[in-house]
């Protein structure tokens, strides 16, 4: 952290008017603001609010590769940070930054920490979530797996795909739904069938805009209709008429990155690799075992 000149000169005065604030970037990109002091601040061009939202405990802070760790708690409001939004997963990896600030003069602050929400539970109206810094990756593992099949998500740095190709990608409302699990559209022409299996369902409206649920199945009814099946309901009512979007899906095939991708150069699979029928082959030719060349 660094502490401007100004700042370290208030700290050091005896006389302090210091509070902590908190800015929160969700998953569908909405920044939310919060203070521990009794009115509302605003710098980094963020509006902080003190009517609700979080209170930090002690943040634990180390200059080695060790992670920081802390946790906040809250009320639940329907002003700030809602059940409904937990639920649907609005916080789930959350980015979070914590200030020390000057509240008599806001542009004297300090950012103390940097990171992500992970665990959050709730229980009688209140939250509690875990603060992860940035030295979590860190403790990730990481490295290629050798496998026949494609490494990378599609569209992602690594596939390089652009989705936004026409052909790809399907935008429409939802005609009617089922457990928010099974949604029917209609009017979906010019897809092949099957074709968004294992892609993604984005909601782009309604309440449960930003969220983004996983295709199971892809099947066709009627003339030009689609029914999409998601592997887990999506965590907010996605009604008739809620606009959505339809992201071709890819098995991570060789032949599907080269057929229906037309991607094979970024293909990150290793589809040569021998299978577990090599490991119990032994060499033959002409009926004897005489250790000869598997190929001819």
């Amino acid at each position: 952290m660094t502490y401007s000149d100004a700042l370290k000169a208030h700290l050091a005065s005896g006389s302090s008017t210091v509070a902590r604030a908190w800015a929160v970037t969700r998953s569908d990109g909405e920044v939310l603001g919060f203070t521990d002091h009794d009115r509302a601040l605003e710098f980094a061009g963020i509006r902080f609010a003190p009517e609700s939202g979080m209170t930090a405990k002690a943040l634990a802070q180390g200059t080695g590769l060790a992670v920081d760790n802390s946790e906040v708690y809250g009320a639940l409001s329907s002003e700030a940070i809602t059940e409904a939004d937990i639920l649907a997963g609005r916080y789930d990896g959350a980015e979070l930054w914590a200030w020390i600030v000057n509240w008599a003069e806001p542009d004297e602050h300090a950012l103390i920490f940097r990171g992500s929400l992970g665990e959050l539970t709730r229980q009688e109206g209140a939250f509690t979530a875990e603060l992860r810094g940035l030295a979590e990756a860190l403790s990730v593992e990481r490295g290629r797996v050798y496998h026949p099949r494609c490494a990378a998500v599609l569209g992602d740095g690594a596939c390089r795909f652009d989705l936004a190709q026409p052909g790809f990608t399907f935008e429409g409302p939802v005609a009617r739904t089922r457990d928010r699990v099974v949604f029917e559209l209609v009017a979906v022409a010019g897809f092949q069938p099957r074709w968004f299996e294992k892609g993604r369902f984005r909601v782009l409206s309604g309440e449960a805009a930003g969220l983004v649920g996983l295709i199971k199945g892809d099947h066709l009814f009627g003339a030009e209709g689609r029914e999409i099946e998601l592997w887990q309901a999506i965590g907010a009512p996605v009604v008739a008429g809620d606009l959505v979007r339809l992201e071709a899906g890819c098995d991570k095939r060789a032949v599907t990155c080269r057929e229906k991708f037309s991607n094979f150069i970024n293909f990150r699979g290793f589809p040569h690799v021998p299978g577990e029928d090599w490991l119990v082959s032994y060499p033959v030719q002409g009926g004897a075992h005489d250790g000869g060349s598997l190929f001819s």
